[in-house]
């Protein structure tokens, strides 16, 4: 078969695949917050996923915090977890 066999084209179309993904909004948004605020990872992790249990507006009226508080929390948690996945 011509152009190597299926285990290595699995293997680029796989690296392919990992690189695509480290060129996303989510990816930069995620590492940028890690890099700049390393001591706060894992807090807007938990936070996020209370968040994320919780609800927008519930967790919101819960901690007295807006709704547009609680949505960039979770987008960053969310960004912070994606970053960590796909870095590993």
């Amino acid at each position: 078969m011509a152009g190597g066999s299926e285990n290595e084209r699995t293997e680029v179309d796989s690296d392919s695949f990992l690189e695509s993904l480290m060129e996303t909004s989510l990816y930069s948004m995620g590492a940028f917050f890690s890099d700049q605020h390393p001591d706060l990872v894992e807090e807007v992790i938990a936070e996020s996923e209370a968040i994320e249990q919780a609800g927008l507006r519930a967790y919101a009226e819960e901690h007295a915090l807006t709704v547009e508080a609680c949505f960039e929390t979770l987008l960053t948690g969310l960004a912070v977890r994606y970053y960590n996945a796909v870095a590993a």
